[in-house]
């Protein structure tokens, strides 16, 4: 993977140095360590010069914008790949983050051409794309994981584009003559344009599902939507098209094709999106958490003739209820491949949190979060790409929330419900009959009463609107469109979790399961085969787990999901885990007055007591101050 950082002047004003892109490209380093390259641009008189990545330099000419790159070479570890990458005539500059796992499909078409590659890299492939094609018809060729910019000076644009899921992150900052780009917030920092500022307007939102959708924490930050791109033009200013939703796909109702026919073209499917991201110029791994879903990569990994010295990486835990070592172990054994684990306990979480949440831009969404960034550092030592089996319980539906869709009456849906609501049943049962609000609140970390418990002034309708607003819009059967809403509401968050925290040490995640035409395979399946059964029996993402039921066997496949889950409660209770909290977090908390901290330092005082839903409103009250504090947020 690699860093994008850049800025435009729309008001004309000119560059005087390049002190600020250097220190935005220092800030995200660590996503390129391999190379960097700078280059300013005047977009009206269609001019650009290559600036030095190390030194600040005063620009004498006229410059109304500068695009900077920071690179990690997997493809053409040579300077060929260097990037900002220019066409023939020196007139589109383009910063590439990702891979296109296709691209080389184009390569003779483009030679035939008459174009001349100076390398080996997507890239090139992509550059060369646009210039015959225009944005559309190159955006629309790519299989692959991106974050791009575009700079085409003979028209005038800048472009910028994000890959159909949301794989690659890319963050904007818009003022009103200005704007600026990058890859990781914290490199906006480096602006003197840029004041970060708390958005409140979001909080709400924010307790009850962690996260923000389509936006961020910060005023005038958002991220570039998946699947869509902007562009900038010298004489309208900025729009976005959207050049995918997957609101687009309509699943078949009836098919002739029995179970096992599903299955095999299912292997097939997930054979060939395994095969064509091994492509790399560097170590390739998996990791490996001892799920279904990492367990059928590694297993499709391993198959192919390149990876005789196929490794993996994992994560284990001392508590053995939240260890999945032994299915690690079987998966190893089976396919004759080098365990690497690493085990997670309090001191090493504690030691790492700090670090993450700086990585994560925000506050830290998940616990487990930090497991992954430990991997990563971790794993460092052994590889550099890894393939990960995040997206198969979005597209697949392996969520326990797709059967409570489907079958929302069942005794053990509404017992449960209550259990978590059970400060207000009330409000609770009468809610629960809205379609919409089932389906947005079973992401729900918090219920609304411990939200209001932190912060008195919640508001249900403000946290949930555009939510709701989004789920209405989806189409299909109750299970497409739950399918739907993960995909574009809970997926984008998890792989930007993934994305920050590998990057953190310079590592590439790629994710098969969000291939194009996977995906595309996905939306072929019949329900029935992806939910199986009726009532309490109705199981969940049934396809996948027949298939590795047949490698790993029923034990493996059809045992209860356990996620990726932590001992959190214990790493609170950690010696020099709970001093911080006193020492650090709950000062802080009182001082900042955001959130109430009577019950959290309640919380505190009894973490062996508190429920699961009080240990979830913890962690997102300790998680924000954290992130506050850090990024010194107002």
């Amino acid at each position: 993977m690699c860093g994008i950082a850049g800025y435009y002047h729309s008001s004309g004003k000119n560059i005087e140095d390049s002190a600020s892109i250097l220190r935005m490209l220092n800030l995200q380093k660590h996503r390129g360590p391999d190379d960097s390259g700078i280059r300013a641009f005047h977009l009206r008189d269609a001019r650009s010069k290559e600036l030095s990545n190390t030194d600040p330099v005063t620009l004498d000419n006229r410059f109304d914008g500068v695009l900077g790159f920071n690179r990690l070479s997997i493809l053409d570890l040579t300077k060929n790949g260097h990037q900002p990458m220019c066409s023939g005539d020196g007139l589109v500059i383009l910063a590439f983050n990702g891979e296109i796992y296709n691209a080389f499909d184009f390569k003779d078409e483009l030679i035939a051409d008459g174009v001349r590659l100076k390398s080996t890299t997507d890239t090139e492939i992509v550059l060369n794309l646009y210039v015959k094609y225009g944005f559309d018809g190159m955006v629309q060729r790519l299989n692959g994981m991106f974050a791009l910019v575009i700079v085409d000076l003979r028209q005038g644009k800048i472009f910028l584009a994000r890959d159909r899921f949301g794989i690659k992150p890319m963050y904007l900052f818009q003022k009103q003559d200005y704007f600026a780009f990058s890859s990781e917030i914290k490199s906006l920092f480096a602006l003197k344009e840029f004041k970060p500022e708390l958005n409140t307007l979001l909080l709400d939102e924010y307790l009850l599902f962690r996260t923000t959708l389509n936006n961020t924490l910060l005023k005038q930050v958002r991220p570039l939507e998946p699947g869509t791109y902007a562009v900038y033009s010298s004489d309208k200013g900025f729009s976005t098209v959207r050049y995918f939703d997957v609101n687009d796909y309509h699943r078949e109702v009836h098919s002739g094709n029995s179970l096992r026919n599903e299955k095999e073209k299912f292997k097939s499917a997930l054979q060939a999106s395994v095969q064509r991201q091994l492509v790399s110029d560097v170590k390739l791994g998996c990791q490996l958490s001892g799920g279904i879903d990492s367990s059928l990569v590694t297993c499709m990994a391993k198959e192919s003739k390149h990876n005789d010295l196929l490794e993996s990486v994992s994560i284990i835990f001392n508590e053995k209820h939240f260890s999945e070592e032994h299915y690690i172990d079987q998966v190893a054994t089976l396919n004759g491949i080098k365990a690497h684990k690493f085990l997670l306990d309090g001191s090493s979480y504690m030691d790492a949190l700090i670090d993450a949440a700086w990585h994560f831009d925000a506050p830290l969404n998940h616990p487990n979060t930090i497991g992954i960034y430990l991997l990563s550092k971790k794993s460092k030592k052994y590889v550099t790409v890894l393939l990960s089996g995040e997206g198969a319980d979005e597209v697949f539906g392996g969520y326990e929330r797709f059967a409570a869709m489907k079958h929302p009456y069942r005794l053990s849906s509404i017992l449960s419900g209550l259990k978590r609501h059970r400060r207000n049943p009330l409000s609770f049962l009468s809610s629960y009959t809205d379609i919409a609000y089932r389906a947005v609140m079973a992401s729900a970390y918090i219920t609304p009463f411990m939200a209001r418990s932190l912060r008195p002034e919640f508001s249900i309708q403000s946290a949930m609107e555009k939510r709701r607003s989004l789920y209405r819009t989806l189409s299909g059967s109750l299970f497409d469109r739950q399918v739907k809403y993960e995909m574009k509401s809970y997926l984008p968050d998890l792989l930007i979790r993934q994305d920050t925290m590998s990057m953190a040490h310079s590592i590439e995640n790629r994710v098969p399961f969000l291939d194009n035409l996977l995906v595309d395979h996905a939306f072929s399946i019949q329900e029935k085969h992806l939910l199986f059964g009726q009532g309490k029996a109705c199981e969940t993402k049934y396809l996948m787990k027949s298939v590795a039921a047949d490698i790993f066997g029923e034990s493996f496949a059809f045992r209860k999901k356990m996620g990726f889950g932590i001992p959190l409660r214990s790493y609170f209770l950690d010696p020099k885990f709970n001093n911080w909290l006193y020492d650090d977090i709950l000062p802080g908390m009182r001082q900042r007055e955001m959130f109430q901290s009577k019950p959290v330092d309640d919380w505190v005082k009894n973490i062996n007591a508190i429920s699961s839903v009080e240990l979830e409103a913890l962690w997102i009250a300790v998680s924000f101050e954290v992130w506050m504090k850090q990024f010194q947020i107002q």
